[in-house]
C-alpha cells in the first residue's frame, strides 16, 4: 500500500509496509525535520523532476559493513600514494552538484533535482549531512555525500571524474570514522565489488533503532516508532 503524506505532519508510516519495489509513500516536502525523521526510520526520497516526491524503504537493504570492505592491492597503493588529497566537509555544495550533473551510463537525467540539492545543503549547514571530497592538483575529481545517523552513514550519492576517485572517498570514510554501517540503499555493482551486500531490512532497522543524531557535540535522541 502506498501512503500519501500529510502536509502538516512529518510522521511516516511503518517502513515495513512498503510495496515490494520499496515504494512507501508519496508527497510531503523536503523540510529538514521530515528528512531527518525519514532517515531515522530507514526511509529516503528518490524521485525526478516529473514526479511527486517519492519515499522508499527497500525490503532488502544494500549495505557495507566497515569490517567487510574490499580494498584491492592496486587501490591500497593509490591510498598510500600522493595521488589524491582527501578532505571532509570542505566543499559539500560542490560535491552534491557534481553528483547531480556527472554523466552516468545507466541513467537518464538525475534524481538530485534542485529542491533536493537545496534540502541537503540545508541539512549540511545544520550538521546532519556530510561530504568527502577527493582532490587532484587542487581540482575536485570525486566525492560522496550522505546523512550521518549516529554511527550509520546513509550514503546518498558519489561521483568520480578520474579513475578511483569515488573508491578513494569511500575508503577514506570507512578508515577515518567510527562507523557501524554504510547504507548504500540499493544494489550497485561498483559498491558490491568493494564488499557491499544485501541484508534483510529488519537488521537495518534494528541498527537504526539504537542510533543517536550528533550535532555540534550535542546528542538528540529520536525514538524509532
Amino acid at each position: 500500500m502506498i501512503f500519501r503524506l500529510e502536509d502538516n505532519s512529518i510522521l511516516f508510516p511503518d517502513p515495513r509496509l512498503a510495496d515490494d519495489d520499496g515504494l512507501l509513500a508519496v508527497g510531503g516536502d523536503l523540510r529538514s525535520e521530515r528528512l531527518l525523521q525519514a532517515y531515522f526510520q530507514g526511509i529516503f526520497p528518490w524521485y525526478s523532476e516529473d514526479t511527486p516526491i517519492l519515499w522508499y524503504a527497500p525490503k532488502e537493504r544494500f549495505v557495507l559493513f566497515p569490517t567487510e570492505i574490499k580494498i584491492s592491492k592496486s587501490m591500497a597503493k593509490v591510498m598510500k600514494s600522493n595521488a589524491f588529497n582527501i578532505t571532509f566537509n570542505r566543499s559539500f555544495k560542490n560535491v552534491i552538484s557534481n553528483c547531480a550533473n556527472v554523466d552516468r551510463a545507466d541513467q537518464d537525467g538525475t534524481w538530485i533535482v534542485d529542491d533536493m540539492q537545496n534540502a541537503y545543503n540545508s541539512l549540511h549547514q545544520q550538521g546532519f549531512a556530510h561530504s568527502v571530497e577527493v582532490w587532484q592538483n587542487e581540482r575536485l575529481v570525486g566525492g560522496l555525500y550522505g546523512i550521518l545517523v549516529g554511527k550509520v552513514f546513509c550514503g546518498e550519492s558519489m561521483f568520480s571524474i578520474v579513475s578511483n576517485a569515488s573508491k578513494a572517498a569511500l575508503i577514506y570514510l570507512i578508515q577515518n570514522f567510527d562507523l557501524e554501517l554504510v547504507d548504500c540503499q540499493i544494489h550497485s555493482e561498483h559498491l558490491e565489488s568493494m564488499g557491499a551486500r544485501g541484508v534483510d531490512s529488519e537488521l537495518f532497522y534494528t541498527l537504526l533503532s539504537n542510533q543517536k543524531y550528533t550535532v555540534n557535540g550535542l546528542q538528540k535522541l529520536f525514538r524509532y516508532p
